[in-house]
């Protein structure tokens, strides 16, 4: 099993376990021991599956708009727990491949591994809502096609995303590139950063 069809598989998982109840604020059950990488996969897809319908939810057009407020602080939260644990699982990577000899001429990647996990996270969820469009009964011909097209071009994507990813940690397994973590540098959430926020002390 390739490192992608593992995480395809998990994030697979976690989508199916929150589709059970299909609430924004069901409990997470993790089933992977904390300090495995498969746990940390669980839980980035977690928090992308419950931002998936918390941004569904805020588009509601007759939604309340103190609710709609609430919300968007929970996504702006879930944004940086999101950012967080990429910054983890990228750590990870940097701890597993520690002992390899860099080669000479190893270049470096546009992103890191985890930053590239996170797209195939997301694009999990896209998978599953596009198949549940391309099979309503209460929609149109049109719709449905449209939907599939989609659905098709984004399963591409999911081997294109997939056969990268396996490819980038060869290389950087073989010394071919290398990675570095830069960490994210949100300034809006940063009281001292944000004048928004500094502004008002």
């Amino acid at each position: 099993m390739s490192n992608t069809q593992l995480y395809n598989d998990i994030f697979r998982q976690v989508i199916s376990d929150y589709h059970v109840k299909d609430h924004v604020d069901t409990e997470i059950n993790n089933p992977y021991d904390r300090n495995s990488l498969e746990n940390r996969l669980y839980l980035k897809c977690w928090i992308d599956t419950v931002q998936w319908h918390l941004e569904d939810i805020i588009r509601d057009p007759h939604i309340n708009p103190v609710e709609a407020l609430q919300i968007k602080r929970r996504i702006d939260r879930s944004n940086q727990d999101r950012t967080d644990l990429v910054e983890q699982i990228d750590s990870y990577f940097r701890q597993y491949y520690s002992d390899v000899k860099v080669l000479p001429d190893a270049r470096i990647n546009t992103e890191s591994p985890a930053w590239a996990i996170d797209r195939l996270s997301i694009l999990a969820l896209k998978i599953y809502h596009m198949r549940e469009q391309a099979e309503r009964t209460d929609a149109s011909a049109e719709h449905i096609e449209r939907c599939q097209q989609k659905l098709r071009v984004l399963l591409e994507q999911q081997v294109d995303l997939s056969t990268a990813i396996d490819q980038l940690l060869e290389d950087i397994a073989a010394g071919r590139k290398y990675m570095k973590v830069y960490r994210q540098m949100k300034m809006y959430n940063d009281p001292s950063t944000n004048p928004v926020l500094y502004g008002k002390r």
